[in-house]
């Protein structure tokens, strides 16, 4: 099922700023997106998940963020990724975070997969985002894309029984907790790398 999207004019965070409260939109290029219906609880339980692995940590200084959370990197841009790290202080306000996060960790929905991997991939690349993992919750993986040199290139593979290492600062999650399921018995390679030989 696709989300409902507003096409009829490019909006901007102020149109935004106009909308009921009730209502969950996110604006990509001036294109604003339904986020309704609320997600799955699969969905909710990783994102809670990673919420809390990261807050937690004793060695993260960053602002640990979770949805529904506005990040306004521009007037045309404004979404709410589901987990996210900010590790500059200017950047967070009252009412907002101001500017790209350090990580974003978006969990696919039924209907997001083709935005999170295509409007927002190309929106947290443009705007520098560090790294950006994708999570399937259905299939029990996720995708990891870290920037170099402006770009994020192929991504890395990491299923459900391996360890993921952060790139943002020193942390290993374990994504059998994540998903919560047993820990292997025998722990798997760390990741698949797609991105070849650097």
């Amino acid at each position: 099922m696709a989300f409902a999207v507003k096409r009829d004019k490019t909006y901007t965070y102020q149109d935004y700023l106009t909308w009921p409260a009730d209502e969950r939109w996110e604006i990509i290029t001036g294109t604003a997106y339904d986020m309704s219906p609320a997600p799955r609880i699969k969905h909710q339980n990783i994102t809670s998940n990673f919420h809390i692995k990261l807050k937690m940590h004793p060695d993260n200084s960053c602002y640990t963020g979770i949805a529904p959370t506005d990040v306004v990197f521009d007037e045309y841009n404004v979404v709410q990724p589901d987990v996210f790290l900010v590790c500059t202080a200017s950047k967070i306000t009252e009412d907002n975070i101001q500017g790209s996060p350090d990580l974003i960790i978006e969990v696919i929905s039924e209907g997001t997969e083709v935005k999170d991997r295509r409007e927002k991939k190309n929106l947290y690349e443009k705007f520098g985002v560090k790294e950006y993992i994708l999570v399937f919750p259905e299939r029990e993986y996720l995708e990891r894309y870290c920037l170099k040199k402006g770009e994020y290139g192929s991504p890395e593979i990491f299923d459900w029984d391996e360890i993921l290492k952060l790139t943002v600062f020193e942390f290993e999650i374990n994504l059998w907790e994540i998903f919560e399921k047993e820990k292997p018995e025998a722990l798997a390679p760390l990741h698949t790398d797609l991105t070849g030989p650097q």
